[in-house]
Parts: C-alpha cells; structure tokens; sequence
C-alpha cells in the first residue's frame, strides 16, 4: 500500500498534474495513474513468487501464491482502465472517434507495438488463469502461458519511459522506475534462477530410483552431497524441476516424505496429471533443480502435545515425515489414514514399523456408502480420537478431504491455532 501510494506520487508531483484543465486532460490524468498503479502492482505479484526467503518464511507461500493469484485479475483490469481511460482522453481532447485516437497513439507514440503485444500477453495470462480455463488446461500448458507475463511486464517498460509523462522530462523519477523494475528482476533471477543452479552445483542431486508405492503413487528417491545442508525439515516442500524431456519447462511443488539425510531424500506423488504420471518413468541419473525448503507446515508449528495427524491421498507424504520426526522428539503421535481402498495405502511397511517406536495408526479404509458415513465427520473423529480437543492437529489431503476435516474440528471445538494445514498449488 506503501509503494502504491509512492508511485501515485510520482504523478502527484508532476507539474503537469496541475493542469487538468478539462474532462479529456481528466481521463488521461486518470489514465496516467492507472498506469502507474498497474505497472506497480504487476512487479509486487513478480515479487510475491520470487522466493525470497525473508517473506516466505514471515508470511508462507501458500498465502503467497494465493495474493499472487488474487492481485492477478485485479492487475490486470488496472491495466485495461489504463488504456481504455488515456484513448478517452486523447479521443476528447483532439474531438476524435475512439479508435481513430487509438490507431493515433499506437502509429505516433514511441514503442506503443511493445506495449501492445505486452498487453495481449497480460490478456492471455488473465484468460487462462479463470477457473474454467485452469480446468481444462494441463499444468505444463498453464505454467508456460504464465512465463509469458515476465515478457509482457518487459514489454510495458519500455513505453513507460518513452512515452511516460511522469518519466520523459523527470530524470529522477525515470531513475527511480528503472531502478525498481532492476530491482524486481534482480530479486526473481538470483532466487529463482542463480540459487537453484548454484545449489545443483554444489549438492549435485539426481534421481537415484523410483519405487512404485501404490498402483497410483510413486516415490522419487534422490541423491546428493551434503543434502543435510538444505535445511529442508519434515513437511516443507519443494519446488522441483527434473532436467528432462518433458519437465524441464515446469517446476511442480511436491513434498518431502521422509526426513533428509547427508546423501538421501525422498519425494512421493500421486497421479494427478501428466506430470506427476510422467515421474514413474525418470531414469536414474537425472539432474534436479530444487527451490525452496518452502512451507510452514512443521513439527515447529505446533503449540502444544500429544499430536494428531490426518493423512489422506497423497497427504501421506509429508504426514508420514513428519511422524518420524516427531517420534525421533518422542511425541505421543496419532495417525489416521484415509483411502477409499486397500490397495491405495502408501507406506504400509513403514508405518506398521513406526507403531513399535510409539506411533499410533488407525487406517480409514473404504467408501463413504460401504462404511455407512464419513470416518471425517465430528461424530467418527471424536470416536477415533477421544482427546483431540487436547491434541495439536495436522492435515494434509485432497482439498476436499481437507475441508471436510477442518469443518468437523471446528465444530468439535478444536482452536484454530492448533490446526496445521497447508495449500502446495501454484494455480
């Protein structure tokens, strides 16, 4: 908000914004800020996913990806006004017809065609970020129309100091937008680009095998040097990009499943799209990149002990870590477990083996119509686990599964500071 009203400023202290001397002078004024605004808050969304440690840990990236995804629209409509508002204006001061004021400013104003195309890419983006396009598009479509908006806030740049009023006769104000925008990209390629490729270089990870889990979940065992040093703790994630065919345009968020050690970790997926399907087939030796340790979803997080866990899905990743860990503190860990069929129970072996360190697993096994209700529901949770109203509580499951649990903790008086639960999705 801050920032917002900085840049409002640089209008504010133009003396040309004195001279709003009638309605098309006001509209292009308004366009003006529009721009300004729009311009301004397209850079916040590029640093809301730059992965800068200091925010993500003081806020979260789920929280992050979802002011991300909220700012979207928004900008983009900002933008819209923008040039709606400045071709009004000029249409009114000069007394012509829209569009012959718009062809006016794309053949006569200096890189308007940049600007142009950056702002169909901006469309684009907009476009298929709606939740029906989401839907039907694959994470990799998605992921690369989404590069697209780095071209387009490049794009716009260069007409904003060519053509910029608040920029073309102040030098300061010119060196201050040019220095935000350098900012901005330096922050986006030092974390998400130079870190990830020095870390590679230093801990070398590569795929070690796949083990197939479940007849749809696969682990990814990966090898490195000195992966301790990560500081990666059971139930963070990662964002992970596998150099090849196939991957190496898109990085997907996936949870650890077992605590890090010196040259070991493990990654488990379900089947959830090609991506996910595509990882039982990576061949051992494949390059890794790896962004994060992201997320706050830890043994850390909680207020007080014993500990419930709720895994569901592809939960079981991160809740399966964070058991381990846990134990290794000596906690009083409970573990309930909910697939709809026998055969989609993941670590089987390992959790039955972890019940003679302490841990306490109850499998909830079957459909909602075979086991005559919810096992999720207030009356079955409280059934399962007399004492959670005492317990710190751990989610992790298919978004519905996840909302269904939280509703019934609520209602069971569970304090919402004692609920863990965290969103892994970039869309």
């Amino acid at each position: 908000a801050l920032g917002g009203l900085a840049v409002c400023g640089l209008w504010w202290t133009d003396p040309a914004s004195a001279a709003i001397t009638s309605p098309g002078a006001a509209l292009t004024a308004a366009g003006r800020v529009a721009g300004l605004v729009g311009a301004y808050l397209a850079l916040v969304q590029l640093l809301l996913l730059a992965r800068l440690p200091w925010l993500e840990r003081a806020v979260g990236f789920d929280r992050l990806a979802a002011w991300h995804r909220g700012l979207g629209t928004n900008v983009v409509l900002v933008l819209v006004t923008h040039v709606l508002l400045v071709v009004a204006g000029l249409g009114m001061t000069e007394r012509h017809a829209p569009w012959s004021a718009a062809i006016e400013i794309i053949t006569t104003y200096p890189d308007m065609i940049t600007a142009l195309a950056g702002m169909a890419l901006f469309l684009t983006v907009a476009v298929t970020s709606a939740r029906f396009a989401r839907a039907r598009m694959s994470y990799e479509a998605w992921y690369l129309v989404h590069i697209g908006a780095y071209l387009a806030i490049a794009l716009a740049f260069f007409h904003q100091i060519s053509s910029g009023a608040d920029f073309v006769t102040d030098p300061k104000a010119r060196a201050l937008w040019v220095a935000l925008y350098a900012a901005v990209a330096g922050s986006v390629l030092w974390w998400r680009v130079a870190v990830p490729t020095r870390r590679w270089f230093r801990h070398a990870i590569t795929v070690d095998k796949v083990v197939r889990e479940t007849p749809n979940t696969v682990s990814v065992w990966l090898h490195g040097r000195n992966l301790d040093e990560l500081g990666v703790q059971p139930g963070q994630f990662l964002l992970w990009r596998f150099v090849t065919v196939g991957h190496r345009w898109s990085a997907h968020p996936y949870s650890l499943s077992a605590p890090v050690n010196r040259h070991r970790m493990r990654i488990t997926v379900k089947d959830a799209g090609d991506h996910s399907r595509a990882l039982a087939r990576l061949r051992r030796g494949t390059p890794v990149f790896a962004e994060g340790p992201f997320g706050h979803f830890t043994a850390d997080a909680r207020r007080r002990e014993p500990v419930l866990l709720i895994a569901g899905g592809s939960g079981i990743g991160p809740i399966r870590a964070l058991a381990e860990q846990l134990l290794r503190e000596r906690v009083d860990v409970l573990l309930l477990y909910r697939v709809s069929e026998l055969r989609d129970v993941a670590f089987r072996s390992e959790l039955d083996a972890m019940t003679r360190s302490g841990l306490t697993v109850r499998y909830l096994v079957g459909r909602r119509a075979e086991l005559r209700g919810d096992p999720l529901a207030p009356s079955a949770l409280r059934r399962l686990a007399p004492d959670l109203t005492t317990r710190s509580v751990y989610v992790c499951g298919p978004a519905g599964m996840t909302a269904t649990v939280l509703g019934s903790l609520t209602r069971l008086g569970v304090p919402a500071q004692h609920i863990h639960t965290e969103e892994f999705s970039l869309r």
